[in-house]
């Protein structure tokens, strides 16, 4: 079972960048899935989710009309696009996958935005 992110990087505010999660070894499209983010010193918040279907999407509201989560059950990825970045927007980025009682979680990707 793996979760896979990628896509973080040093962005300038105002910029954007998108994650991806892949996930393998499991199935994926079967599973709802979020972003969270935890920032220096800071607990882990959820981001947003989709569900397993892509059918129906909710956002923190401190992204709200700036990110959109979605997926591609094709290639077994969730994506989150973000615009607008801002500096309170830096953090390591975490994908999860959760179905019943399964919970999966991958190693993060960091997303610094700075000018």
């Amino acid at each position: 079972v793996q979760l896979v992110e990628s896509g973080g990087g040093l962005v300038q505010p105002g910029g954007s960048l998108t994650l991806s999660c892949a996930g393998s070894g499991f199935t994926f499209s079967s599973f709802a899935v979020s972003w969270y983010r935890q920032a220096p010193g800071k607990g882990r918040g959820l981001v947003a989710t989709i569900t397993s279907t892509g059918g129906s999407t909710n956002y923190a509201d401190s992204v709200k009309g700036r990110f959109t989560i979605s997926r591609d059950h094709a290639k077994n990825t969730v994506y989150l696009q973000m615009n607008n970045l801002k500096p309170d927007d830096t953090a390591v980025y975490y994908c999860n996958a959760l179905h019943s009682e399964l919970n999966y979680w991958g190693r993060g990707t960091q997303v610094t935005v700075s000018s």
